[in-house]
């Protein structure tokens, strides 16, 4: 109880200091110093030690099971083992938000620290405009969603988490996504901050690609912790569905990657100053859209854990309050740049990457929100999946590929088109190896063979690169290293489509299955009790009948009682070259079980590549700060 207490006027401490810390920061522009009064410093760190001290507050709460307070009445229980009581702090509405508070002031001290080169008015609005995100996030938790509410009488046990939540990966994943989502606010602020006080110098640019980057790769973890937790966990037996959450947290990813490639541009070439601004603006935009889409509950999304329609109306007035100021501050300092591209140039070439990048922005977006529109509309609810989004990305992903291979090795304001002929030969050794992975294993689709020459051409592209500037010691392994692996991360995902084997059987115990060159055989159910939860646990033996290799996979069907939840937890077994992956479920009233069996070819690859494609992205970072 005596946690809760503190954390909750740590919270208002924190509140008193946001607003002092506004009072002084704009007091401070009137002042003839060129540099930031030291007791703005002073005030921001206090500001973010009372936020970081309310939620270890929250956090010692949940770990002691203090059930008077009723957030952690509401989201654990006893039994819970402690790793879930601590993750279980962020895993619910009000933890969350509270967590959001605290990237807004470690980004917000941060910028203030490190930005000392970088002109005093420009700093001081970007604080303060920052602050009035960490005001509004901490209104909103104090007067609506308060992580410290009490409960009486005190309840002696409390209501549990969402079994599905207890997961060693969702437990990172919101973080880690989090620090990309929030992350986008310090250069939102920055971006506003630039428009008021017409910092548009490419030194702009340099203030804000460090923490671009930090929340590129941060963004990229969480989507990637999510995919694998939603791989084993949900029992999708796949990376990625399209589900409405996963396109939440895919839209600011979109608009992150095009602004990544267009601060280059405005850094070397001083170039795409309002399209930099729009970007910067957009990301945090489409973040907060993503957490009204998913707390208000709107969605019908197997992620929505922590939904209130009423806590969602909240942010949607907030939302609409940053989108009306950033566009009538954008609009009104607009003027129209003269770009003057040459075709064959490097700035062209990125500005192209850009248009794909809001193409997938556009098509993920309306794929998102149509089916809430024809809800309210209509009555009817639909649901808009794999089919649509495949039908209209993938064919542009081919052309999309081909420009990300040619792209970086185009020189800067460049007239004549080079390396014709080298191109020519790439892309024919691109076909003549997708044409032997034909003929090798007598499996073909269009789009996949497609997908698979596209993704070839910027491997190889990538490759030559990396050899010809090595010859020149000037390789640059960031750059070389994303790009390669997304181009490996686009031809795994081909050749699994292409070789992927989905099987639906009800079987009952001592009972075989047949297909292909497989047998699937129940040999074995158990009853394991667990500390809070019970298991049905399945043995089936999957065997090769070609190899006479054996596999046991245990699938589960565990049944929770706090909260009382059943769940299926797959069995997967991974090799280099494929996974097997097995779910069981119950069919009321009989003694039969549905068994989902899947071969899934270069699963682990897919994770692979995506963490190669974040640490091209660290390195640059790293590079950057030796740079600096």
């Amino acid at each position: 109880m005596l946690a809760s207490q503190l954390g909750y006027y740590s919270l208002i401490l924190g509140l008193i200091f946001s607003f002092t810390l506004s009072f002084f920061a704009t007091k401070d522009l009137t002042s003839p110093s060129k540099k930031i009064d030291q007791n703005i410093i002073v005030l921001s760190f206090l500001q973010l030690f009372f936020v970081v001290v309310s939620f270890l507050c929250l956090i010692f709460s949940f770990v002691n099971s203090d059930f008077s307070n009723e957030t952690v009445f509401n989201n654990s229980h006893t039994a819970k083992p402690l790793f879930y009581k601590i993750s279980g702090t962020w895993g619910n509405h009000e933890g969350s938000l509270l967590l959001w508070v605290i990237i807004l002031t470690i980004f917000s001290f941060l910028f203030l620290v490190i930005t000392k080169n970088h002109p005093k008015e420009y700093r001081i609005f970007t604080l303060v405009i920052q602050n009035i995100l960490i005001l509004g996030f901490l209104f909103f938790i104090l007067f609506n969603s308060n992580p410290f509410s009490a409960i009486s009488p005190i309840p002696k046990e409390g209501l549990g988490l969402n079994p599905i939540l207890q997961d060693p990966a969702l437990a990172i994943h919101p973080p880690l996504l989090y620090l990309g989502f929030v992350g986008s606010s310090i250069y939102f602020s920055a971006a506003m901050a630039s428009l008021i006080t017409n910092y548009s110098q490419t030194a702009f640019a340099h203030s804000i690609k460090n923490w671009v980057l930090i929340s590129w790769c941060f963004q990229t973890l969480g989507i990637l912790v999510g995919s694998i937790w939603a791989y084993y966990e949900l029992g999708w037996g796949g990376f990625w569905f399209w589900d409405p959450v996963e396109n939440a947290s895919l839209l600011p990813w979109f608009a992150m990657t095009a602004l990544l490639h267009s601060l280059i541009v405005f850094e070397k070439r001083g170039l795409f100053y309002f399209w930099v601004i729009t970007l910067c603006l957009l990301t945090f935009i489409l973040s907060v859209t993503g957490t009204f889409l998913v707390r208000s509950g709107i969605l019908n999304s197997v992620h929505t854990f922590a939904s209130d329609p009423t806590r969602g109306i909240y942010i949607l007035l907030f939302l609409t309050l940053m989108i009306f100021s950033s566009i009538f501050l954008l609009f009104k300092k607009y003027k129209k740049e003269n770009y003057d591209l040459n075709p064959n140039s490097k700035e062209t070439f990125i500005l192209v990457n850009n248009w794909f990048m809001m193409f997938y922005l556009i098509t993920v977006l309306l794929g998102t929100i149509y089916p809430i529109f024809t809800d309210v509309l209509t009555g009817n609810k639909i649901s808009i999946g794999p089919p649509f989004y495949n039908i209209v990305i993938i064919p542009v992903v081919v052309i999309f590929l081909l420009i990300m291979a040619i792209g970086p090795k185009v020189k800067w304001i460049k007239e004549k088109f080079d390396n014709l002929k080298n191109y020519l030969l790439i892309l024919l050794a691109s076909i003549l190896i997708n044409f032997l992975i034909i003929f090798l294993f007598k499996s073909y689709s269009i789009l996949s063979n497609l997908i698979i020459i596209s993704s070839l051409f910027l491997i190889i592209s990538s490759l030559i690169d990396a050899f010809k500037s090595f010859k020149k010691n000037r390789i640059d392994f960031a750059r070389i290293i994303s790009h390669a692996s997304f181009g490996l991360l686009v031809m795994f995902i081909g050749l699994n489509d292409i070789f992927s084997v989905e099987k639906d059987y009800n079987i009952k115990l001592g009972e075989t299955k047949n297909f292909d060159n497989y047998s699937i055989e129940l040999q074995n159910l158990e009853i394991e009790k667990f500390s809070n939860y019970k298991a049905v646990i399945g043995s089936l033996e999957i065997k090769n009948n070609k190899t006479n290799k054996k596999n046991i996979l245990k699938p589960e069907i565990r049944i929770y009682e706090n909260p009382q939840t059943l769940t299926y937890e797959a069995a997967i077994t991974t090799s280099v070259l494929k996974d097997y992956y097995l779910t069981m479920s119950n069919i009321d009233r009989s003694d039969y079980y549905n068994i989902k069996f899947q071969k899934k070819p270069l699963m682990i690859w897919i994770w692979i590549s995506v963490i190669m494609i974040v640490l091209g992205g660290f390195l640059r970072l790293f590079q950057n700060a030796k740079h600096n």
